[in-house]
């Protein structure tokens, strides 16, 4: 997964305004207890960080 489609699955399912907010700020266990910006200015793979959003959403199985 590129970062581009990353960002455009969160502007799906959060909106492209809350989406930026929201990776800046929520913590993700899965993710070190980092958010989403610093895991992936940290170079966490996009498909790995999606995968610990989609958990803490709830998203269904087919937006894996």
């Amino acid at each position: 997964m590129r970062h581009s489609e990353f960002w455009a699955r969160m502007d799906q399912h959060l909106g492209s305004a809350y989406s930026a907010s929201w990776a800046s700020q929520q913590s993700i266990a899965a993710l070190g207890d980092r958010t989403v910006d610093e895991a992936l200015d940290a170079g966490v793979p996009p498909q790995r960080v999606w995968r610990a959003v989609h958990a803490v959403l709830e998203l269904p199985a087919s937006e894996r």
